[in-house]
């Protein structure tokens, strides 16, 4: 901790990239490029599998991740690096607004939780913030978050608010715990079989499943709806 302080005082934060795209980690760099004062690229890696041999060789005083990866995921490698050095500093970038992700980032111990479409001089700045110490969320999901837990905490919600589902998507996979197919969930709910879809893809995302056998046995396990 305090010779991060001091790297933070005499020169720039130190930044490992971890991203399953190259071209991602490339415009990353091309976006703290003209921060060089502040920030500093110092290494990358392409996908979480070679992630912790780069991170122990240089360690950075930030790893900069992607929430989701093939093979193992960013949240994942927060929990790894986390276990193995618990003052590890990981800052997760994500293209989803979704507080569901963003809980599980802040129990995984990741020191922020932003969004991929944020600007180089926000990034830098937050960056900065997670080097002091400050746990740094998104502010297009701060308020949210923050209603949400409160809800949350209070027993005020639907089922599966709890795993991310909005309203809806809990009707939603109710039906298909109840045996109903697409085309009668569909019926029943009074939309199209494409908005059913639609929904499938976001409850199969938050709940971390492939189809829809995986949904439902989530659902039972975790004892969603009760």
């Amino acid at each position: 901790m305090k010779l991060a302080y001091r790297r933070a005082m005499t020169g720039p934060i130190r930044i490992v990239l971890v991203d399953d795209h190259e071209m991602v980690i490339a415009g990353l760099k091309a976006m703290l490029g003209p921060f060089r004062g502040r920030v500093r690229v110092v290494g990358e890696a392409v996908g979480a599998g070679d992630a912790e041999r780069v991170i122990d060789g240089l360690d950075p005083d930030i790893v900069l991740c992607d929430v989701r990866m093939q093979g193992a995921s960013g949240l994942d490698l927060c929990r790894a690096l986390r276990e193995r050095q618990p003052d590890r500093r990981v800052v997760l970038l994500s293209v989803y607004d979704d507080e569901q992700y963003l809980f599980q980032a802040l129990r995984a111990g990741a020191s922020g939780y932003l969004l991929k479409q944020i600007g180089g001089e926000e990034l830098v700045r937050q960056l900065e913030l997670a080097h002091t110490g400050v746990t740094v969320i998104d502010t297009a999901l701060a308020g949210r978050a923050v209603d949400t837990a409160a809800r949350m905490q209070s027993n005020e919600f639907w089922p599966g608010a709890r795993h991310g589902l909005t309203h809806r998507e809990s009707e939603v996979l109710a039906l298909m715990v109840a045996g109903l197919s697409n085309r009668g969930v569909a019926g029943r709910l009074v939309v199209s079989d494409e908005t059913i879809k639609s929904h499938l893809r976001s409850i199969y995302r938050k709940l971390g499943v492939n189809d829809r056998t995986g949904a439902v046995a989530t659902a039972l396990r975790e004892g969603i709806f009760q």
